[in-house]
This record gives C-alpha cells, structure tokens and sequence, in this order.
C-alpha cells in the first residue's frame, strides 16, 4: 500500500471553541496521509500547531492570508 502525503489548506471553523480561535486568523497548511475524500471536516492538526477543519483545496503559501508559521 502506497501513501500519498499532500498540504491542503484548513481553517478554523466559526464554531471552533475559544481555545482554538488563536491561530484562525490565517489559513493553515494541514499535512494529510489520506485523500481529501476521506476527510470529514473534524479536527486536524495544522503544521503549526492549529487546530483546524480541512478542506479539499490545496495549500498556496503566497496567498495574502497563509499562515507564517505553516511557511506561508
């Protein structure tokens, strides 16, 4: 079996609990293991450390609200 490592973009879902809110002021990178498909839009973990809901759109790091910190 052969696993497909990509960045897709994830933000911090309006209903996110306080707690998480710190890190929503950007879109973040999210490494993922498994197709976009078998994502449910649960908590995934960004590579900066935010707690965020992936998406299916891949991550651009020039886009004008990337996160620093995933290497936006």
């Amino acid at each position: 079996m052969t696993t497909t490592t990509s960045l897709l973009a994830g933000i911090c879902p309006a209903t996110a609990p306080a707690r998480w809110q710190a890190g929503c002021t950007h879109v973040h990178a999210v490494e993922t293991h498994r197709g976009a498909d078998e994502l449910d839009g649960g908590p995934e973990l960004a590579v900066c450390g935010a707690v965020v809901a992936v998406g299916s759109a891949p991550w651009d790091p020039s886009a004008a609200d990337a996160c620093p910190a995933c290497g936006g």
